[in-house]
């Protein structure tokens, strides 16, 4: 019996979707409770800090990685991004406000207020791990952005800091966003982003 037409196409369309969903959001803490303090088992051991960078729903992201401090998966804050409106403060100081703002001391935040795009997060972030000595750190970012994030990470520290993924769903990026046209966009636009590293024809 022949296979219809439509449910090729839906069984591919379902595979695609999960595929990138998989792809794009590398998590190193699925088996680990983030929602509670770290726990002995390898691979959901604190870190030395943990670093979120801005973009799209900036505040989904400070707000995560503000859950992961006061859950002690990290002593040190690191808040990486450039202004959006530059005629307002950073992205990374907004971020260092709304910590502040939920009760987290203004001594263990670091932020680098000149990123404009994932590749300056990594290098001057970089910077910053560098002079505090920082040797393994959170790395956390929309779902959609966690891969190329991490990758961008990686190649600027090398084997020198040991980088977690740790992803978050946002307005943008929910786990039904195969359903929206934004959905496929951003899973879209960070596919060719990846590629585009890969074959070293990134800008």
């Amino acid at each position: 019996m022949k296979v219809k037409a439509p449910i090729i196409i839906f069984i591919s369309f379902v595979v695609i979707a999960l595929g990138l969903s998989i792809y794009l959001q590398p998590n190193d803490f699925s088996l680990c409770p983030i929602d509670e303090k770290p726990i002995t088992r390898d691979g959901c051991k604190p870190v030395d800090a943990i670093v979120a960078v801005s973009g799209g729903d900036t505040t989904a992201r400070t707000e995560h990685a503000i859950k992961l401090y006061k859950n002690k998966w990290a002593p040190i804050l690191i808040f990486s991004g450039a202004a959006q409106d530059k005629t307002g403060p950073s992205n990374a100081l907004a971020m260092r406000q709304t910590a502040i703002n939920a009760g987290v001391p203004a001594s263990v935040i670091l932020i680098e207020e000149n990123s404009a795009n994932t590749q300056q997060n990594a290098a001057n972030t970089n910077e910053l791990l560098a002079r505090n000595q920082i040797k393994s750190i959170i790395l956390v970012t929309s779902g959609y952005h966690q891969r190329r994030a991490s990758l961008e990470f990686h190649r600027i520290v090398g084997s020198n800091i040991a980088i977690q993924n740790s992803p978050t769903y946002d307005k943008d990026w929910s786990w039904y966003w195969w359903v929206t046209p934004r959905g496929w966009w951003l899973a879209g636009g960070e596919f060719i982003k990846i590629i585009a590293f890969y074959t070293g024809a990134e800008q």
